[in-house]
């Protein structure tokens, strides 16, 4: 293939992505919602503990660790279910050129921010900067797929990266948290505020602005 039509392909690829955008604004919004409430729940008790016993921890680092991939597994099992399941409505493979392309724009950020966030946890326990590169790294990935994918995502990668800068800002200025004897808290907070109230907005605002033409064949 030459490189014309090589371009070419791409931009039939984006132009097909952006035609469908609307569908898969519709079919993420569940995997949001269970994911950011399952967020939610898993950062609040921490968070309270937290205040209440003053940084106390209530579960060791690994534990956090797995309560997190836990819920990511349930969060991407269901959102490749809905995608498979919208792919085979419409008759159409589920590994298509336009998922390929998407891959490989939201692999990269995602596998960085993964793996930096498990090696802060696992070798320096530092769960809160763990829990803020999650969350920059999630909302870049988010962002590099801003040619092709909904307003509503490319909204939602500038919350994650704004509040995540943000909150970085705040954890760093101030010694007193950062000093605390457990940054479970801390970090249990960052995740809530990003992963779990970022997704249920954003979940929440596509169930009530959907078009019923979005989700019909």
């Amino acid at each position: 293939m030459s490189t014309t039509e090589a371009a070419l392909e791409n931009l039939r690829i984006i132009r097909s992505l952006m035609e469908k955008a609307h569908i898969y604004r519709a079919v993420s919004a569940p995997a949001a919602l269970t994911g950011g409430v399952l967020a939610l729940v898993a950062s609040g008790w921490p968070v309270w503990h937290a205040v209440k016993m003053q940084g106390d921890a209530v579960m060791c680092d690994m534990c956090f660790l797995q309560t997190w991939l836990i819920i990511l597994a349930i969060a991407s099992a269901l959102n490749v279910f809905l995608l498979a399941k919208e792919a085979k409505r419409r008759n159409q493979p589920f590994v298509s050129a336009g998922m390929r392309m998407a891959l490989r724009a939201f692999v990269p950020p995602l596998l960085v921010g993964g793996s930096v966030g498990i090696g802060l946890i696992v070798f320096l326990h530092n769960l809160t900067l763990a829990a803020l590169i999650w969350a920059l790294c999630y909302g870049l990935a988010l962002l590099s797929t801003a040619s092709f994918s909904p307003r509503s995502l490319v909204r939602l990668g500038w919350a994650f990266v704004i509040t995540g800068l943000l909150t970085f800002f705040v954890w760093a200025a101030c010694s007193d948290v950062r000093l605390l004897s457990s940054d479970l808290g801390p970090a249990s907070l960052v995740m809530g505020l990003t992963f779990g109230l970022l997704h249920v907005v954003y979940a929440l605002a596509v169930f009530l602005s959907a078009q019923p033409a979005e989700v019909q064949p």
